[in-house]
């Protein structure tokens, strides 16, 4: 029974991203599918499938040629201004674009892996992120501020705690990332 256990939990981390990947796709192309069928472009299911996929691939790759041309980006940073200072919008907006940028971009701030100790008295340590070393502005000092993320979420909690109990890691943060939010079923390489 644990060996069919273990076989089943792996082949659900397999499984997983492969099917949500999947269903998005899917998505995709039933969107473009319905668009020529609920014109009328054709009768033919299969000429409706047949460009539907086509142009599900068309414009996933526009996307991406876009998202590297100058233009794009100019666009991009254009709406962005007007995002970050719009009354209400910019309370949703810029903790989300942060936040996200703190996992992708030129801009990672997730990159300092540490071991942060939780109870010195039982020895409890949880995995974290230096996201803050001076803590001045805040009337704080000899402390760091640790994002500390959840297993199996991209969500976390950010701790303040003494410098002397932050152990670094030497190990890649992406990595390390992995590790925490596999629930540490992940290898480390």
């Amino acid at each position: 029974m644990k060996r069919f256990f273990h076989y089943f939990v792996q082949g659900l981390l397999v499984f997983i991203p492969i099917i949500i990947t999947f269903a998005i796709l899917v998505k995709v192309f039933d969107f473009f599918s319905s668009l020529f069928s609920f014109f009328g472009f054709s009768n033919n299911a299969f000429i409706n499938t047949s460009l539907g996929l086509i142009l599900s691939l068309s414009v996933i790759a526009l996307m991406g040629v876009l998202a590297s041309s100058l233009l794009f980006k100019y666009v991009f940073n254009w709406l962005e201004e007007r995002l970050v200072h719009a009354p209400l919008i910019r309370h949703i907006y810029s903790p989300i674009k942060d936040f996200t940028g703190a996992f992708m971009g030129n801009k990672k701030r997730f990159n300092k892996p540490v071991l942060v100790t939780i109870d010195k008295t039982n020895n409890i340590q949880q995995l974290g992120f230096i996201t803050q070393t001076d803590l001045s502005d805040l009337g704080i000092s000899d402390k760091v501020a640790v994002y500390l993320p959840l297993s199996y979420s991209l969500s976390g909690k950010l701790v303040i705690v003494p410098s002397n109990q932050v152990e670094k890691i030497n190990k890649e943060a992406s990595e390390v990332m992995k590790f925490v939010i596999s629930g540490g079923v992940t290898d480390v390489d």
